[in-house]
Protein backbone atom coordinates (compact mmCIF):
# COMPACT_ATOMS: atom_id res chain seq x y z
CA UNK A 1 0.00 0.00 0.00
CA UNK A 2 2.68 2.05 1.19
CA UNK A 3 3.98 2.00 -2.67
CA UNK A 4 0.96 2.45 -4.42
CA UNK A 5 1.16 5.80 -1.99
CA UNK A 6 4.28 7.19 -3.57
CA UNK A 7 3.88 5.61 -6.76
CA UNK A 8 1.09 8.07 -7.50
CA UNK A 9 1.90 10.79 -4.99
CA UNK A 10 5.54 11.74 -6.67
CA UNK A 11 4.45 11.78 -9.99
CA UNK A 12 1.55 14.46 -8.74
CA UNK A 13 4.38 16.32 -7.18
CA UNK A 14 6.69 16.46 -10.03
CA UNK A 15 3.77 17.39 -12.25
CA UNK A 16 2.81 20.02 -9.53
CA UNK A 17 6.40 21.50 -9.15
CA UNK A 18 6.94 21.88 -12.92
CA UNK A 19 3.48 23.61 -13.91
CA UNK A 20 4.14 25.85 -10.90
CA UNK A 21 7.88 26.75 -12.24
CA UNK A 22 6.37 27.15 -16.06
CA UNK A 23 3.52 29.54 -15.01
CA UNK A 24 4.97 32.46 -12.88
CA UNK A 25 3.39 34.38 -14.82
CA UNK A 26 0.78 37.07 -12.83
CA UNK A 27 -2.64 36.85 -13.90
CA UNK A 28 -5.53 39.49 -12.69
CA UNK A 29 -8.47 37.55 -11.00
CA UNK A 30 -11.65 39.36 -10.85
CA UNK A 31 -14.98 38.69 -9.14
CA UNK A 32 -17.63 39.95 -11.51
CA UNK A 33 -20.16 42.18 -9.02
CA UNK A 34 -17.52 42.52 -6.74
CA UNK A 35 -15.26 45.44 -7.20
CA UNK A 36 -12.56 43.43 -6.14
CA UNK A 37 -8.49 42.50 -8.36
CA UNK A 38 -6.44 40.72 -7.08
CA UNK A 39 -2.89 39.83 -9.01
CA UNK A 40 -1.59 36.33 -8.32
CA UNK A 41 0.85 34.23 -10.29
CA UNK A 42 -1.47 32.03 -12.23
CA UNK A 43 -0.60 28.58 -10.76
CA UNK A 44 -1.66 30.13 -7.53
CA UNK A 45 -4.62 30.59 -9.30
CA UNK A 46 -5.10 26.92 -10.80
CA UNK A 47 -3.49 25.60 -7.65
CA UNK A 48 -6.12 26.96 -5.30
CA UNK A 49 -9.43 26.77 -7.41
CA UNK A 50 -8.34 22.78 -8.10
CA UNK A 51 -7.63 22.34 -3.59
CA UNK A 52 -11.49 24.54 -3.66
CA UNK A 53 -12.73 22.17 -6.05
CA UNK A 54 -11.45 19.06 -4.34
CA UNK A 55 -12.60 20.84 -1.00
CA UNK A 56 -16.63 21.11 -2.15
CA UNK A 57 -16.42 17.92 -3.79
CA UNK A 58 -15.30 16.42 -0.36
CA UNK A 59 -18.21 17.89 1.53
CA UNK A 60 -20.59 17.34 -0.74
CA UNK A 61 -19.14 13.40 -0.62
CA UNK A 62 -19.70 13.77 2.95
CA UNK A 63 -23.03 14.84 3.17
CA UNK A 64 -24.33 11.79 0.82
CA UNK A 65 -22.67 9.38 2.98
CA UNK A 66 -24.37 10.70 6.33
CA UNK A 67 -27.48 7.59 5.40
CA UNK A 68 -24.70 5.19 5.40
CA UNK A 69 -22.88 7.00 9.06
CA UNK A 70 -26.04 6.66 10.63
CA UNK A 71 -27.03 3.41 9.72
CA UNK A 72 -23.39 2.44 10.42
CA UNK A 73 -24.21 3.86 14.03
CA UNK A 74 -27.64 2.15 14.63
CA UNK A 75 -25.79 -0.84 13.80
CA UNK A 76 -23.24 -0.77 16.26
CA UNK A 77 -25.31 0.37 18.90
CA UNK A 78 -27.92 -2.67 17.95
CA UNK A 79 -24.69 -5.12 18.54
CA UNK A 80 -23.72 -3.74 21.39
CA UNK A 81 -27.20 -4.06 23.06
CA UNK A 82 -27.06 -7.69 21.82
CA UNK A 83 -23.85 -8.48 23.07
CA UNK A 84 -24.65 -6.94 26.35
CA UNK A 85 -28.02 -9.37 26.56
CA UNK A 86 -25.53 -12.56 25.11
CA UNK A 87 -23.34 -12.23 28.31
CA UNK A 88 -25.91 -11.44 30.36
CA UNK A 89 -27.67 -14.43 29.45
CA UNK A 90 -24.53 -16.57 29.42
CA UNK A 91 -23.68 -15.74 32.84
CA UNK A 92 -27.52 -16.29 34.03
CA UNK A 93 -26.88 -20.14 32.39
CA UNK A 94 -24.00 -20.38 34.08
CA UNK A 95 -24.92 -19.22 37.69
CA UNK A 96 -27.67 -22.51 37.18
CA UNK A 97 -26.95 -25.73 38.08
CA UNK A 98 -27.36 -28.03 35.34
CA UNK A 99 -30.65 -30.19 35.28
CA UNK A 100 -30.42 -33.93 35.65
CA UNK A 101 -31.91 -36.11 33.14
CA UNK A 102 -32.84 -39.37 34.35
CA UNK A 103 -32.66 -42.41 31.63
CA UNK A 104 -36.29 -43.76 32.25
CA UNK A 105 -35.76 -46.64 34.47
Amino acid sequence: MRLVHWVVTVPVAVVVVLFAVSNRVGVAVTLWPLPVRLEAPLYLVVLLALVVGFLVGEFIAWINAGRARRLARERARRIAALEHELAATQARLSATPPARIDAGD
